[in-house]
């Protein structure tokens, strides 16, 4: 029998109490506790969620051995001679885990400083904004507060017919605790996710194949940067096919058959579903509390992150915005900035900056060319290939290009900067004065009188937008 409120004690009354210690949760309560508001957090697991724990670190951190074995097996292109190199995956396994036991330990460490109080166990909000915790050891409490935050995160999708087992059939979960590459692998999915795995496990010797549905990979990305990533994996033996359907599997003695809606058949040891995460909302709300959960699970809310019941919020991957940790962020910021009634002001989530760790890399922020093309805008665009850049050719790494949206204005001239989008060496290191010249409306005049390094990649931006000015310097 389910206990009534009043059958359950309360154990303590705060500020605000956070369903969810990912990205969104423990940013509300570090950036709520240095204000010196008195914040509880629950969480089931580990604090740092998927993000931390199986997500955007370590599958960081396996695409870091791939590029550091890239380097080392094109060492003798820099005249330093070494014998062909080869992955000890449980060594990077072991080293993935220290990277985020550290962080971890961090983490934890910053909120007990802050004073915020974490309670282990799954969290359940009721009416009058209190939260049930069901603690690891089947104990029920009850927290209340002045606010609630709902920030429970997402898991991955999967798709009927490929039910993950960890062994053939995996999900990012699995794929991040796997001791060894597969011989041969199939990646659904040629988003953000499914490119980042397919270009890791094909540089540490996996033969992938890369199943996509639209007509081409990366789904949102600027056709010009997503023609660089396909062309660069066809040349690394990425078997890419796009538009494309999956009907199911079929298991053999070691590995499977993945089946295509065309009647084709592929042999892989294993399969990765990469198809996005979905909201994490199952059971999170009881019945009565008039937070409103949409047909997809995801919780719904305004512009403010408030969920039309006074006083509380959802942030993260439990609403249906992007999903990336620095949008997670951004949203409990604001959520706090509310609660502390200091000015505050929405997401604009049309310039949010995008990252993809694949290689090469991709980022990009704002508006694509066609984007804004259908969005009513006369555009002035100009690309700047990595090709012409003293940096790239030192490291060797030439593909890619910038590429700059700019709005028309009334003397043909480019004015505002509408879009940036980047591939290539690096990219998500070089976004940030993208993103800024995006997100404050500059214009190509204006960012031009700023100088850049030289040599470095980043000044392929500052040329690209020089040459919007109509006098480039090395790009016409």
């Amino acid at each position: 029998m389910v206990p009534t409120p009043d059958e359950v004690g309360v154990s303590g009354q705060y500020d605000i109490v956070i369903v969810g210690g990912g990205p969104g949760g423990y940013a509300a309560a570090l950036y709520g506790a240095a204000a010196g508001l008195d914040i509880a957090m629950v969480e089931k697991e580990k604090v740092g969620g998927t993000c931390l724990h199986r997500g955007c670190i370590p599958a960081k951190e396996f695409l870091e051995t791939a590029s550091v074995f890239r380097t080392v097996a094109g060492a003798k292109e820099f005249g330093v001679q070494s014998s062909q190199p080869t992955v000890d995956f449980a060594v990077s396994l072991d080293r993935k885990r220290k990277v985020v036991e550290q962080l971890f330990r961090g983490l934890a460490g910053l909120l007990r400083q802050r004073k915020v109080t974490t309670v282990p166990g799954t969290g359940q909000m009721l009416a009058d904004k209190r939260v049930r915790v069901t603690a690891p050891d089947g104990s029920v409490s009850d927290l209340v507060g002045t606010h609630v935050i709902l920030a429970s995160g997402s898991v991955p999708r999967t798709i009927p017919g490929f039910e993950p087992d960890g062994t053939v059939v995996l999900t990012s979960d699995e794929v991040l605790e796997l001791a060894a590459m597969p011989s041969s692998a199939v990646v659904i999915g040629g988003g953000a996710i499914g490119c980042e795995f397919a270009s890791m496990m094909a540089d540490l010797g996996s033969q992938v194949t890369l199943l996509e549905v639209a007509p081409g990979l990366l789904p949102g990305c600027d056709p010009d940067v997503a023609d660089v990533v396909a062309k660069s994996f066809k040349r690394r033996g990425i078997d890419v096919r796009t538009g494309v359907t999956v009907k199911g599997h079929e298991r053999r003695d070691r590995g499977t058959t993945v089946l295509l809606g065309e009647g084709e058949r592929i042999d892989a040891d294993v399969v990765v579903v990469s198809v996005g995460r979905r909201p994490l909302s199952d059971g999170l709300l009881a019945d009565g509390t008039g937070v409103r959960v949409d047909e997809r699970g995801f919780v719904a809310v305004d512009e403010w992150m408030r969920t039309g019941v006074d006083g509380v919020f959802a942030v993260g991957d439990l609403v249906a915005t992007p999903q990336l940790a620095h949008v997670a962020f951004a949203e409990a910021i604001l959520v706090i900035k509310q609660v502390l009634e200091e000015p505050a002001v929405p997401v604009d989530y049309a310039k949010v900056p995008w990252c993809i760790y694949c290689h090469p890399e991709a980022a990009f922020t704002g508006l694509t060319e066609q984007a804004a093309r259908d969005a009513g805008y006369d555009v002035v665009v100009q690309k700047d290939p990595y090709g012409g850049n003293g940096r790239a050719r030192i490291l060797g790494e030439t593909e890619g290009l910038v590429k700059v949206i700019c709005e028309k204005g009334p003397d043909g001239r480019a004015g505002r900067i509408l879009g940036v989008h980047m591939v290539g060496p690096w990219v998500t290191e070089q976004l940030g004065q993208a993103y800024l010249s995006v997100n404050w409306e500059a214009t190509p005049d204006e960012v031009a009188q700023f100088i850049q390094p030289h040599p470095t990649l980043s000044e392929a931006f500052g040329e690209t937008v020089l040459a919007l000015t109509g006098r480039g310097l090395h790009v016409g």
